[in-house]
C-alpha cells in the first residue's frame, strides 16, 4: 500500500511537513492532498481542509477505474460555498433544532445556520477547518482538530481525530475519536455524496438498508421524536429497491425532504464493531457500495438540494439527484430527544466511533 502527496508541486519538505503535520501551536494553512492506494486497484485522495474525502477510485465489473464522490478538481473549491462534499462535519452533524440545547442545567445557544435550526456544526464547523495530518501507518492517515471551548457555542474544548484506513479488501475505514474537558454533545460523520455510476443520477441506483424504522420529520427536517415502522411506506428498503422507484410518492414525509432526507434506526443499533448498514448497488457499472457502522442510525440523502449551480469535477453541473449520501450518526436533534440515544460526551471520557466503505463488484 502507498501514501503520497497528490500534487507534483510539493517539495521535499513540503511532502514531510504534509506526512506530520506542523507543531501543535502552529495551523496549516493551505489545502494539501494526500493519496492512499492499494494492490486491489482502490484510490483515495484526501484532503486536510475538512479532513474530507476528496475522491475516491475503484473499478467497475470491467476492471475500468471512476472516481465515485461528487467534489472538485480544483483543492481550493473546497475553500469556497458547497454542500460539504466528502467533508467531516461536527461537532454535531445533522440537525439541531432552533439552534438550543440544554446539558447538565445550562442551555447553550448555536449558530442557526439551516432557517431557524442548526446544521453540521454551525456556520464554520470542522467542515471548513484545517485539520493537522500525520501518516498513521502504511496505510493510514490521521487528521487532528481542537475545537475550543465555545467554538459554534459548545461547550469544552474538544480534541478530535479522525483516521482513514485503506485495506486490500477495497475497504476505506474511518475511525473517529475524540475527547473534552468538559461534558458536551459529539456526532461526526463523513458526508460523502456517492454516484457509484460517476455520472448521471442515481434514481436507478439499488439500494439496501438494515432498517426497520426512521424518524419522521417536521416542516424543519427536525425528528419528531416518533420511530415509524418503514413497512408499507416508501421508506422500506429492507429489499434492495431502486432509489427512484418511490422518491416521487404522494407521500407527506418524501414530500417535506423533497426526496429521501431521514434518519433510519438501523436494526444493529449502537455495536462494538461495524455492522452493516447499507448495500448500494449500480447496474450500469457494477460497482457496490457496502456500508458498516457502529452508529446507531444512517441519513439516506438524495441530494435534494443539488440544483444545477454548482460545477464540480470535470466541469459537471451538480443537479437534483446526482448522489446519495449514507451518513452513519446518532439521529439529528439527539440532544433535544431524552428517548434518542444519547450523544453526550462526559468531560474526561472518550467518543468513538468507526464506519467502513466496502467497494465490489458485480
Amino acid at each position: 500500500m502507498k501514501i503520497s502527496p497528490n500534487s507534483a508541486a510539493l517539495s521535499v519538505a513540503a511532502l514531510l511537513l504534509a506526512a506530520c503535520g506542523p507543531a501543535p501551536s502552529i495551523q496549516p494553512d493551505r489545502v494539501t492532498p494526500y493519496r492512499l492506494t492499494n494492490q486491489a486497484g482502490m484510490e483515495v485522495t484526501l484532503l486536510n481542509y475538512g479532513a474530507t474525502l476528496q475522491s475516491i477510485k475503484v473499478p467497475d465489473r470491467a476492471g475500468k477505474l471512476g472516481d465515485v464522490l461528487l467534489g472538485f478538481d480544483v483543492l481550493d473549491g473546497y475553500k469556497g460555498t458547497h454542500p460539504y462534499f466528502g467533508a467531516i462535519v461536527g461537532r454535531y452533524g445533522n440537525r439541531i433544532a432552533k439552534g438550543r440545547f440544554t446539558l447538565n442545567g445550562v442551555e447553550y445557544k448555536l449558530a442557526t445556520n439551516d432557517k431557524t435550526n442548526h446544521l453540521h456544526g454551525g456556520l464554520k464547523g470542522f467542515d471548513k477547518a484545517f485539520w493537522r495530518a500525520r501518516e498513521a501507518g502504511p496505510n493510514a492517515i490521521e487528521f487532528t482538530y481542537v475545537s475550543a471551548d465555545g467554538e459554534e457555542g459548545y461547550p469544552g474544548t474538544l480534541t478530535a481525530k479522525v483516521t482513514y484506513t485503506i485495506t486490500e479488501a477495497n475497504e476505506l475505514r474511518i475511525a473517529y475519536e475524540a475527547s473534552s474537558d468538559k461534558g458536551t454533545v459529539v456526532n461526526l460523520t463523513n458526508h460523502a455524496y456517492f454516484n457509484l455510476a460517476g455520472t448521471g443520477d442515481i434514481l436507478k441506483h439499488e439500494l439496501l438498508l438494515k432498517a426497520d424504522r426512521f424518524t419522521p420529520v417536521d416542516a424543519g427536517l427536525i425528528p419528531t421524536g416518533e420511530l415509524r415502522a418503514v413497512s408499507g411506506t416508501p421508506f422500506d428498503f429492507t429489499n434492495a429497491t431502486a432509489v427512484g422507484a418511490r422518491i416521487a410518492a404522494n407521500d407527506e414525509q418524501i414530500k417535506l425532504g423533497g426526496g429521501y432526507d431521514h434518519n433510519f434506526v438501523l436494526t444493529a443499533g449502537a455495536s462494538a464493531e461495524p455492522a452493516l448498514a447499507a448495500q448500494v448497488y449500480d447496474p450500469s457499472s457494477g460497482r457496490v457500495l457496502e456500508v458498516l457502522t457502529t452508529e446507531p442510525g444512517v441519513q439516506f440523502y438524495t441530494g435534494n438540494f443539488l440544483d444545477g449551480t454548482i460545477k464540480g469535477k470535470g466541469g459537471v453541473s451538480y443537479g437534483k439527484n446526482a448522489a446519495l449520501c449514507l451518513e452513519t450518526q446518532h439521529f439529528p436533534d439527539s440532544p433535544n430527544q431524552p428517548s434518542f440515544p444519547s450523544a453526550v460526551l462526559k468531560g474526561g471520557s472518550s467518543y468513538r466511533s468507526t464506519t467502513v466503505f466496502r467497494f465490489s463488484r458485480r
